[in-house]
């Protein structure tokens, strides 16, 4: 599964802040006052209550993750963008209409009636903007290259701090992955009264940390040695509420053998194959502090490879063709829907939701490695240098400090030429996120946490 979402907000960073001569600033603003707030109070459990009489508090509690991930996205660029002196007049929650808002300063900070995203406004993010005289010195386009591209791409920053941080928590409380394996159930044979693992006394929690008295590695695995060992007795070592002790095994052929409807191993195998009957899992282990912040950061650093590639395999051609080929064709959609870890098929937001409230349901463990996915793809997905993502800002940055020539005044890059070229690319991306849409309303992705 790839998440493929434009985060609601990254395009309203670019959105030019109106003169503050041509709007006062209401007296609402200024201070706040009690109607606002008892307005805001009665959205808030208006919304709510939809949600819960609905029974979908678990997508509600999602769709607040996500507004507040939007909302530190946002913060990047509030935050950078006062650092370095930039004229910053709004910082808001949703968008519509005002439900509450407060002026601090120069700001206005509150809340809007759409919870879809948030934004925040910096004066001067084009040079097509207005800004008044006395504000000229302070809008974005008249800072140094330096502060223009930190303040840019400060939202895809918070985005990869996130990501870390969540991977941090996620280390911390669920340790890392070892070679061990975990037992997660006993398995009952059809017509069997003990499988040989409830013979020897295993039981579900139990750890297997070795076999024949080697510790298992990618070498040494358990299955390995299990399916060559019928009829062979296999000492295994198992750790057991914080104990270490030995079990002796013998592996039983599973030709034929039923667990429920399922058969271990079709009867008409030539070859034996053994089996001890239990439900195997990764197992975990506690690590330090410092561990387990270069365990986070290497866990980030392998899923940003795996979400950069699974991206631009999705607006390959072949990727394109495979999501036409899913919104023309209902079984296909229905077979990448069943089958995401290897259909590589993206999500919108709405499939975002659907994926997390399947994530909240699995556990916290889930919720954080989805939740590091998202940050992930905000961030790569703002970074395309395509106006109006983040990155496009980035880039004419950059194309202007390379136009500019010593000596002479900072150019400025005419975006309306831009338009041409930006029309086709907007079009299609309109396009393919429609497709993405449907296919989530349509065939949403199941089975993400099996």
């Amino acid at each position: 599964m790839t998440l493929i979402a434009k985060e609601p907000s990254a395009a309203s960073t670019a959105v030019a802040a109106p003169p503050d001569h041509v709007v006062p600033p209401s007296p609402a603003a200024e201070t706040g006052n009690s109607g606002q707030v008892a307005r805001l109070l009665v959205a808030v459990a208006l919304i709510t209550a939809i949600f819960l009489i609905a029974g979908l508090g678990d997508i509600l509690l999602f769709v607040v993750i996500i507004v507040l991930i939007v909302m530190l996205h946002e913060f990047g660029h509030f935050a950078t963008a006062k650092w370095s002196g930039m004229k910053v007049t709004e910082y808001f929650v949703g968008f519509g209409p005002r439900l509450w808002s407060v002026r601090r300063g120069e700001t206005e900070y509150g809340v809007k009636a759409i919870p879809a995203g948030g934004y925040v406004r910096i004066t001067g993010f084009t040079v097509l903007e207005d800004v008044a005289p006395e504000d000229e010195a302070r809008a974005y386009r008249q800072q140094a290259f330096w502060k223009r591209i930190i303040v840019g791409s400060a939202g895809s920053v918070m985005h990869f701090v996130i990501a870390f941080v969540l991977a941090l928590i996620s280390v911390l409380a669920f340790g890392v992955t070892t070679d061990n394996v975990q037992v997660v159930s006993l398995e009952h044979w059809t017509g069997v009264a003990q499988t040989p693992a409830q013979q020897a006394g295993l039981k579900a929690g139990d750890t297997i940390v070795s076999v024949n008295g080697h510790a298992l590695n990618g070498a040494t695995t358990i299955q390995g040695v299990i399916n060559r060992s019928v009829g062979i007795p296999v000492t295994l070592g198992v750790e057991s509420n914080g104990h270490l002790h030995s079990v002796v095994v013998t592996p039983r052929d599973g030709r034929g053998v039923k667990v429920g409807n399922l058969t271990l191993a079709p009867a008409s195998d030539k070859n034996p194959q053994g089996y001890i009957g239990i439900s195997e899992g990764p197992a975990s282990a506690s690590v330090n502090p410092l561990r387990a912040i270069s365990n986070a950061a290497s866990d980030l650093g392998q899923a940003t490879s795996a979400e950069f590639s699974a991206l631009v395999h999705v607006f390959s051609p072949s990727g394109v063709s495979s999501i036409y080929h899913q919104v023309t064709n209902s079984h296909a959609a229905t077979q990448a829907a069943a089958n995401p870890g290897t259909s590589e098929r993206p999500v919108s937001l709405i499939g975002a939701g659907n994926i997390g409230v399947q994530a909240l349901h699995q556990g916290v463990e889930s919720l954080l490695a989805l939740l590091i996915v998202i940050n992930i793809a905000f961030a790569l997905l703002n970074m395309l240098p395509i106006m109006p993502f983040d990155g496009g800002h980035v880039a004419v940055a950059v194309y202007e400090w390379i136009r500019t020539k010593r000596g002479q005044p900072y150019y400025q890059a005419d975006i309306k030429k831009l338009i041409p070229y930006l029309a086709p690319f907007l079009a299609f991306l309109a396009l393919f996120a429609i497709s993405v849409l449907f296919l989530d309303i349509a065939h949403p992705v199941q089975n993400v946490f099996p």
